[in-house]
């Protein structure tokens, strides 16, 4: 039984088609477009945009702490203090360059979505080009990526909002259930940290319903928090100091590449896009749109904020962990810096939305192509929504978040989808040579040679990486071998066939 068969596109799309487990098509092009937003666009543009612009200074604990890259290059010399400089007002260029860089990963999504319309995203197209060996890899990884991004998201959460209970309402959450009972492996004392698990049942419920209702939750979420970026560019731009622009680039062009290195990982969500193929109306066009689109209007939106927050402040004063509300403070813009908690927290939840949704829909893939439980591919009678995977996932990433601290796990969500980008710019190149005939709604430009260049970048920010995140990645995969080779490649609806 060859590990490396794969299963053709017809045959993806009609399992989609069937209907026992087909998913109800509602969605359009700007729903799309709003679901990337969703997931892009948190927490993180308010607080990564001054630390990028600021620099800075780094102690590698241990050799499991240094960024393999840093290893490879410096040898043991990368254990000792290094800085990481600056790009001052230049971070809007930073932004840029990373836009550019993601778009490479975002042109190959968007061809292979608009051939490939199923759920399941970079795990259905390794399926169709790689073979179910790498798909299994990739899908086991893209479940780890979404659940840690959620329950360090969850964990964040809800420490935001019991502050913004505090200080807005004067309510005080007690600390026995609004923390996570163990932090670095040190119990704290509390018994459970219940507003991260609050939050992802209340969602899973929302996911449950309907992806029309799901979408609709998420619009509204994203005009809040798009309406309090606006809020913030427009109503603090008149506060701007042209002085505070000089020098640009105080460190060079590197302090702007460092920069971008800081704030790739603020991108990363795009692809989640491509997870909702089964129910949009006409994927083969609302797909590629709804994935550049994504790329373009956060691109907007990021380069909007860093250039007026390195207006209102100098750079070298934003490296705190709330540079946008600090500087809106020493303004005495209050009603503005509101406005961006509020923006801070729809962030954070719409992002949640979004990931538990695309998680979902990998659980549903995989267990439709009998390599996980078949109970995660059941399709609920009313709504047409995977209710099964759904309440799973959010169990999954919910009572996790409650128990422990998750921020330090972060990284294995980066790594996840580096591997991702690599496996979907590859597949692109495998189509184009071994199907160049098949219709394709959208193509990228340049093929090989932009996936390619999408490749090797992807391998360079994998190895900027620390060590230790490679460890529990390959820890990760050795689990998943060891449900795969007894369980999934045995009942794969491939089974017998090579």
């Amino acid at each position: 039984m060859s590990i490396f068969r794969t299963k053709s596109i017809d045959a993806l799309v009609a399992a989609s088609e069937d209907p026992q487990t087909r998913l109800r098509r509602t969605l359009g092009p700007w729903s799309l477009t709003a679901f990337g937003i969703g997931a892009v666009i948190g927490a993180g543009i308010f607080i990564l945009t001054g630390t990028a612009a600021a620099g800075e200074t780094l102690r590698y604990k241990s050799i499991l702490h240094a960024p393999v890259l840093d290893l490879l290059l410096h040898g043991s010399e990368a254990l000792s203090t290094t800085g990481r400089p600056g790009a001052g007002p230049g971070i809007s260029l930073s932004f840029l360059l990373t836009a550019l860089a993601c778009s490479f990963a975002a042109l190959c999504y968007a061809e292979l979505a608009s051939m490939i319309p199923i759920a399941g995203s970079a795990y259905t197209y390794a399926y169709a080009t790689l073979g179910e060996i790498i798909a299994w890899i990739i899908g086991w990884d893209l479940i780890l990526e979404y659940a840690v991004s959620n329950m360090a998201v969850a964990a964040g959460f809800s420490a935001y909002f019991s502050d913004f209970l505090e200080n807005t309402f004067g309510w005080h959450l007690p600390a026995k259930i609004a923390g996570p009972p163990i932090v670095e492996g040190q119990f704290t004392g509390s018994w459970f940290n219940l507003p991260a698990l609050a939050i992802l049942l209340v969602l899973t419920y929302i996911l449950v319903l309907g992806v029309r209702e799901s979408a609709g939750t998420n619009n509204v979420m994203v005009i809040v928090k798009i309406a309090a970026i606006l809020i913030f560019v427009f109503g603090a731009a008149r506060a701007v100091h042209t002085a505070n622009w000089h020098p640009f680039m105080p460190n060079g062009f590197s302090g702007v590449l460092t920069g971008a290195a800081i704030v790739f990982f603020t991108y990363i969500g795009f692809d989640s896009v491509s997870t909702a193929a089964e129910e949009c109306r006409q994927p083969q066009r609302d797909l590629p749109f709804g994935i550049i689109m994504t790329l373009v209007v956060c691109a907007l939106l990021y380069i909007a904020v860093a250039l007026v927050l390195t207006g209102i402040a100098r750079y070298d004063t934003l490296d705190n962990a709330a540079p946008v509300a600090g500087a809106l403070k020493a303004l005495g813009y209050d009603r503005i810096r509101e406005w961006v908690g509020v923006g801070a927290l729809v962030g954070m939840i719409s992002s949640l939305l979004v990931f538990q949704y695309g998680q979902a829909r990998i659980w549903f893939a995989m267990s439709r192509d009998g390599l996980l439980p078949k109970a995660f591919s059941k399709v609920h009678p009313v709504h047409k929504t995977p209710h099964v995977s759904t309440w799973v996932a959010g169990l999954a990433v919910g009572i996790p978040a409650g128990i422990w601290d998750i921020g330090t796990f972060a990284d294995l969500a980066n790594i996840g989808t580096l591997f991702a980008f690599i496996i979907v710019s590859a597949g692109v190149i495998v189509l184009r040579r071994k199907q160049p005939e098949r219709p394709r709604g959208f193509r990228v430009p340049g093929a090989p040679w932009l996936p390619m260049i999408s490749i090797v970048f992807c391998l360079v920010l994998m190895l900027s990486l620390p060590l230790e995140t490679w460890v529990r990645f390959f820890v990760w995969l050795f689990i998943g071998f060891a449900i795969y080779f007894p369980f999934g490649r045995e009942r794969s609806g491939l089974a017998g066939q090579g």
